[in-house]
């Protein structure tokens, strides 16, 4: 086997088991990532091809893992810097569960049922799908869960306040680059957004490392400073 077979299975095999992960889905793949699931699959069987074949020599081995590990850091390189990838790339998050009424499309999207819904709700200690305001299945197969306010541990109700709605926070910078996915979701336009940056003292998106929006909360902004922390403003 020469070098040139190696390169090439290693580069198909790299390919097939990374659309194989994303066909399969994120509950296929649990806390990893679908990278994370297809390097140690391929890294446990260079290893393997190298205890049990005799014919695979140790040179063999090392060109392998010279090309996987290029591989692997041009695949992190291009995950960190085209962010407009990252959805295909990595998968996006699904929200399985939008203001208290279960998303049946997404649901069905991501091969999961109403039991195994429940199942990953009983991991957060919720027990009724009617005490959910949101829930977001995340690209590593985990599910994060929003109670709504009057399901809390201490509820609103019993404290005798004001009952308020759930709301999601959005991401509208991240690392200088504004997110317009994220600014049409809220309704907001680009202008709308520098307004609200050069009011908090920020007159360029670039020397924003992260900026979050929350509906009633305003927006927070997080500078590349030290001294980036600033209140959010409603």
């Amino acid at each position: 086997m020469d070098f040139e077979q190696i390169a090439f299975k290693l580069i198909v095999g790299f390919v097939g088991l990374w659309l194989l992960t994303r066909f399969l889905g994120k509950k296929e793949i649990s806390q990893l990532t679908p990278f994370d699931f297809v390097s140690s699959l391929m890294l446990s069987e260079l290893v393997g091809n190298t205890v049990y074949q005799e014919d695979v020599k140790f040179s063999h081995l090392l060109f392998s893992l010279l090309l996987w590990g290029v591989l692997s850091y041009l695949f992190e390189k291009v995950t960190q810097y085209a962010k407009r990838a990252r959805g295909v790339l990595d998968g996006k998050p699904s929200i399985l569960i939008r203001d208290g009424e279960v998303d049946l499309n997404e649901l069905k999207k991501n091969s999961l049922d109403f039991d195994q819904l429940r199942m990953l709700l009983r991991q957060h200690d919720v027990f009724f799908i009617r005490e959910v305001a949101y829930a977001i299945f995340e690209a590593n197969g985990s599910l994060s869960v929003m109670k709504k306010p009057d399901e809390e541990t201490v509820t609103r109700q019993d404290l005798g306040l004001e009952t308020k709605s759930a709301h999601l926070s959005y991401s509208l910078i991240e690392d200088g680059e504004i997110n317009q996915e994220h600014l049409n979701l809220i309704g907001k336009k680009e202008t709308w957004l520098r307004e609200e940056l050069t009011q908090q003292g920020c007159k360029d998106p670039k020397d924003v490392a992260y900026a979050e929006w929350k509906q009633g909360d305003g927006l927070y902004i997080l500078k590349y400073k030290k001294s980036s922390f600033r209140e959010p403003r409603n």
